[in-house]
């Protein structure tokens, strides 16, 4: 129904969409004790997921999975990553869930402890499958992200959102940074340390004092999160069996729509599907466009890549994660109070197509050879620019998907769904886009450049779904 000519559209048409009343109400303070100790939580996960990413290629080469196949390395280095966001697919929703019923604070250690004794069992892993099914442990058990974007739900409302939910990003970019430095340093510490790591052991688990590292950081978030994190979710909010668990004998003291457990069918509606297939899709072009960026860099010149080297890569990559970060812990719940979510999201969306034209127009740039050094760096932070405001659309895909639940009692289950389908979006993505950049490379689909071209169509069915999300951000108390 188009709503173009009522009053409070043309309203927003000449003032800043901002969720309902925030002009009217005081921004509510920040629980920062709280927030903190859940980002520190938070931070563990991409610090040790992407510590594996220097020296998971060497490991398979070694392993001899291969066959001395150099080129096969990366399929099964694919295999294990995709295998990851496939267990979590399957999981994260019953995780999510299950803190509806018991709270966060449980689920939270069962994740912390699963991927404690995933990363150790990677380490220690002697075998592909050994690998893979450290990867699937990790996935099914870790229901950690879903449940802190839950927790941080409960902890704010519709005026402190946007400064709350632009943590995730930085905590995500920071993670980034300091995971790989630390895989490629530690890995195979006898050839770097000889005489603290003479001992056989490291001969034979030479990739182990990483993966070591990474389970203390999550023993340590653990003991952080039993001592210092409190619960989000009240007794009052639980299901009448769990309550009467908790000690709660009295069930007039619960709220009557606490009674029963909220069916997942019933959470099916537009509300609810509209932000959780805009997450999907954006994680989708996200994860594209990641696994593109450094295939892109390493793919040689005449096949219309830029050839870098691998430090050049890793420079380019930790710059672009570096930057991200900075300005969304600065500017980010800003430009939410001034642009409205709405607004904001559209305007992100909308730079995928530039930063997928950019990819062809450095092709051409390398094939000229004339001043071909300064035009390609130019070209690159044109592209920085553009995914800096691109990666803006998380923080406010989020506040979408938080204001979607009705109550606090189906807010887990929420984001479980909202996850459940990023993770499968994250499990498709890479696969899909590198086999359609092989495939436009190898028989010269539209100039080689066929793959940005279906992923720029995508982007348009995102920017058509980013219009169909509410005007407006509505605290679920209202």
């Amino acid at each position: 129904m188009d709503t173009s000519d009522s009053p409070r559209m043309i309203a927003s048409e000449t003032t800043p969409l901002l969720p309902v009343d925030t002009s009217k109400k005081p921004k509510t303070p920040l629980p920062k004790r709280q927030i903190g100790i859940l980002m520190a939580l938070q931070l563990a996960e991409p610090i040790a997921s992407t510590s594996i990413f220097p020296y998971i290629n060497q490991l398979i080469s070694e392993l001899g999975i291969t066959g001395g196949n150099d080129a096969a390395v990366g399929y099964y280095a694919g295999i294990i990553e995709s295998l990851f966001f496939v267990a979590q697919a399957l999981t994260v929703l019953r995780w999510s869930r299950l803190s509806d019923r018991i709270g966060r604070k449980p689920v939270l250690v069962i994740g912390l402890s699963g991927a404690c004794i995933s990363i150790l069992c990677f380490g220690l892993s002697t075998s592909f499958w050994g690998l893979v099914i450290s990867r699937c442990m990790c996935g099914f058990l870790n229901g950690n992200v879903g449940v802190m974007k839950t927790m941080m739900g409960e902890l704010t409302d519709s005026t402190n959102m946007a400064q709350a939910f632009a943590l995730f990003p930085i905590v995500w970019c920071i993670g980034g940074f300091v995971g790989p430095l630390m895989g490629g340093t530690l890995a195979r510490p006898q050839d770097h340390w000889p005489v603290l790591f003479a001992n056989s052991f490291w001969g034979q688990h030479p990739y182990f004092l990483p993966c070591a590292v990474a389970a203390c950081l999550f023993v340590l978030a653990l003991f952080m999160m039993l001592i210092f994190l409190e619960e989000t979710l009240s007794t009052q909010h639980r299901p009448k069996l769990i309550s009467a668990t908790l000690g709660i004998s009295s069930c007039e003291s619960l709220p009557r729509q606490s009674m029963t457990y909220t069916p997942l069918r019933s959470l099916f509606t537009p509300t609810v599907v509209v932000p959780i297939a805009n997450y999907a899709m954006l994680a989708f072009l996200d994860v594209s466009f990641r696994a593109l960026l450094p295939l892109f860099f390493s793919t040689p010149t005449y096949l219309g890549g830029l050839g870098f080297t691998p430090s050049s890569i890793g420079s380019w990559l930790a710059f672009f994660g570096i930057m991200d970060g900075i300005f969304q812990a600065l500017f980010f719940a800003k430009i939410v109070d001034r642009l409205g979510p709405k607004r904001l999201f559209c305007m992100s969306v909308s730079c995928f197509t530039p930063i997928m034209v950019m990819f062809p127009i450095m092709s051409w740039l390398v094939s000229t050879r004339e001043g071909v050094d300064h035009a390609v760096t130019f070209t690159l932070l044109c592209q920085l620019v553009l995914t800096v405001v691109w990666d803006m659309a998380f923080g406010t895909v989020f506040m979408f998907i938080t204001a979607s639940a009705p109550t606090n009692t189906v807010l887990g289950a929420i984001n479980g769904l909202g996850q459940t389908s990023a993770s499968m979006a994250r499990a498709v993505g890479p696969a899909l886009a590198t086999s359609l950049f092989a495939v436009s490379k190898e028989h010269n689909l539209l100039a080689g450049n066929a793959v940005y071209v279906v992923l720029i169509m995508l982007a348009g069915a995102l920017r058509w779904l980013g219009s169909q999300l509410p005007d407006e951000i509505q605290d679920r108390d209202e």
